[in-house]
């Protein structure tokens, strides 16, 4: 079946939603070989991946996931697809740490580094905060302290099919799409960062087919997937399945355009001192400013907050306030706890 699936790609063929589930349902469950899965991902970059595609593909992994239980109304993630090769201080692990200390609920999905210096697993650690190792974990972790991460290869175990091909490979693939639309606390918020505007209309179509209730999509225009904070955004939001795009400037919301040199690091050490400095309110303003932006636009999307301004200032407030770096510290002292 996969044979012939293939064989009609490559001719041009598109996948349906069903068929795309199918090819997916075979990868994830070892029934395809490593260069049917390389020829696959090759095939889908070339040509580019449809909603219908995605959608099937998403599916596919969600029921393949291994699901983290909780009973959590207003869970949020910041998990973004990668790849815009800017080597940025991890943004979306910092706005985490603001949004839990606002009381906000976040499942923050993410990995290793994979193309930056510094991944969401591996900050974490050198700050000395708890990943969680077990959905069990997780779900206390959410409940007791309003975060928890999900480091993707313990959710994702039927991913281990495809390890191979991709790193042999060694481009983007579609998998580096499909992560953040597979959460597996299934969260019904989301702040996704994207490395291609284009790209984000298609994950926004994607999620409104699975049920996500809100979700914010964003593209810097200067190739970050965050909101930038150097030039203007753009946003492709998704609100009880109304899409709509638009464009955002720091302007708008009360900040200042920041320089990209300020947000940018070059080993994981760097990395944590600077989130460090950004929750304590004492890191350069081009760092907080551009986790200030993300932290209201994630304020927004779970309803915290009626616009991202408003948002803006409640994130700003936190911080100024101590609340943010009180939450940094709780959290460093439970994964010291875990550690002694």
């Amino acid at each position: 079946m996969l044979k012939d699936l293939l064989k009609q790609a490559v001719e041009g063929k598109k996948f349906t939603e069903e068929e795309a589930k199918m090819v997916m349902d075979t990868i994830m469950e070892g029934k395809a070989t490593e260069s049917q899965i390389a020829s696959l991902l090759t095939i889908l970059k070339l040509r580019g991946e449809t909603a219908a595609e995605l959608t099937g593909f998403a599916k596919s992994m969600r029921e393949h996931v291994v699901n983290v239980p909780h009973n959590e109304e207003r869970l949020i993630d910041t998990c973004g697809t990668g790849g815009d090769g800017a080597s940025t201080f991890n943004i979306s692990t910092t706005v985490a740490i603001l949004l839990s200390s606002l009381d906000i609920s976040v499942a923050k999905h993410g990995n290793r580094a994979v193309s930056s210096k510094s991944g969401s697993a591996d900050v974490l650690e050198k700050l000395d905060i708890k990943i969680q190792t077990s959905p069990e974990e997780a779900s206390k972790a959410l409940k007791k302290q309003k975060m928890s991460f999900l480091f993707a290869p313990l959710y994702h175990t039927a991913m281990k099919h495809a390890v191979n091909p991709r790193k042999e490979i060694g481009f983007r693939t579609v998998f580096n799409v499909l992560g953040p639309l597979v959460n597996p606390a299934n969260s019904p918020y989301q702040l996704i960062g994207v490395f291609d505007a284009n790209l984000a209309e298609k994950m926004a179509e994607t999620l409104k087919h699975l049920g996500t209730k809100r979700a914010l999509l964003v593209t810097g225009g200067d190739g970050l997937d965050e909101c930038t904070i150097t030039t203007y955004t753009n946003v492709v939001e998704l609100n009880n399945g109304e899409i709509l795009k638009y464009v955002l400037s720091p302007e708008e919301v009360g900040l200042e355009r920041g320089n990209m040199e300020d947000l940018v690091v070059h080993t994981v050490e760097e990395s944590a001192s600077l989130i460090s400095a950004v929750l304590h309110g004492t890191a350069v303003k081009s760092a907080v400013n551009i986790v200030l932006l993300n932290a209201g636009a994630a304020l927004y999307t779970i309803g915290e907050a009626k616009t991202i301004k408003d948002g803006v200032k409640i994130a700003k407030e936190a911080i100024e306030n101590g609340t943010a770096a009180r939450k940094l510290q709780e959290l460093q002292s439970r994964g010291v706890e875990t550690h002694a």
